[in-house]
């Protein structure tokens, strides 16, 4: 009996000292990584890196070395990491066709970073959604909207998609679509608007503004309303331009109807 309970103390204090030493290897390990993490991103910060690429770089090479540390910590147990690595590499095609979604994103996430679609600030609409650009994962892309919200888009669904950078350009085109009655007089119309945008000094003078007649429509004559503004400005000028449109044309009496339908009521006498 008192060998045997030798035999366990013997066993406790050997096998005992491998898992306190794995378990500290494993969280040097962890803190380790994370600082080395920091230092990267520190670095490429310095460097004026895109941060798009700081983000996905940064949280890629984490995990590679968190890997590392689960591998050192395992052999301080006495598991064979080779065998372990061979059977995890045996196992890699099963995990490969179970994780095929997670390995798409991946591969997304490296593509944006050679093409460079977007980066980080910028105002983009892809896979359904649209916002500012605040950062990408090894495999998602973090999207905030214009009232507030998180939204986190897969990789492979942006890739997969169109994706329009509003921000991509320095200019962008404002298209508007101005309606007038069939009794306001057209000239006197189109020189208000030409005359509104003349005198907004946020307006580009090149390319120059179109106003023209865009179509007849129904219940209105339709002008087509088309100035350049510096992309910052887009959303200000739409709204600004809108108003003063309307308090112009109400100076000037000129109509801007509305969908209406006449209705023409017909007596029947019966003989």
């Amino acid at each position: 009996m008192d060998e045997i309970i030798n035999n366990i103390q013997q066993l406790a204090v050997t096998y005992g000292m491998n898992v306190l030493f794995a378990i500290l290897i494993y969280l040097f390990g962890k803190w380790a990584s994370r600082i080395v993490k920091d230092i990267i991103v520190k670095i490429m910060r310095r460097s004026n890196v895109d941060p798009l690429l700081i983000t996905f770089s940064s949280n890629l090479a984490y995990a590679a070395m968190i890997a590392f540390v689960v591998i050192a910590a395992l052999n301080q147990l006495g598991i064979a990491t080779t065998s372990f690595i061979a059977i995890l590499g045996a196992a890699g095609l099963a995990i490969g066709l179970a994780l095929q979604g997670s390995l798409s994103n991946f591969a997304a996430g490296v593509l944006m970073i050679i093409f460079r679609p977007f980066k980080v600030g910028d105002f983009i609409e892809a896979a359904g959604a649209s916002g500012v650009v605040e950062g990408m994962d090894v495999f998602t892309t973090n999207i905030r909207t214009g009232d507030n919200k998180s939204v986190i888009v897969p990789n492979n669904k942006i890739m997969g998609d169109n994706i329009v950078n509003y921000s991509a350009k320095d200019t962008r085109r404002i298209d508007l679509v101005i309606g007038i009655g069939y009794d306001s007089d057209i000239k006197s119309a189109k020189s208000i608007l030409n005359d509104i945008l003349s005198n907004d000094e946020r307006i580009l003078k090149d390319p120059l503004p179109t106003i023209g007649v865009l179509e007849l429509a129904d219940s209105s004559v339709n002008l087509a309303v088309r100035p350049w503004v510096n992309t910052t400005d887009y959303w200000q000028v739409y709204f600004d331009l809108n108003e003063v449109i309307k308090a112009r044309f109400d100076e000037a009496s000129i109509n801007i109807p509305y969908p209406q339908q006449d209705v023409h009521l017909y007596k029947y006498q019966n003989s």
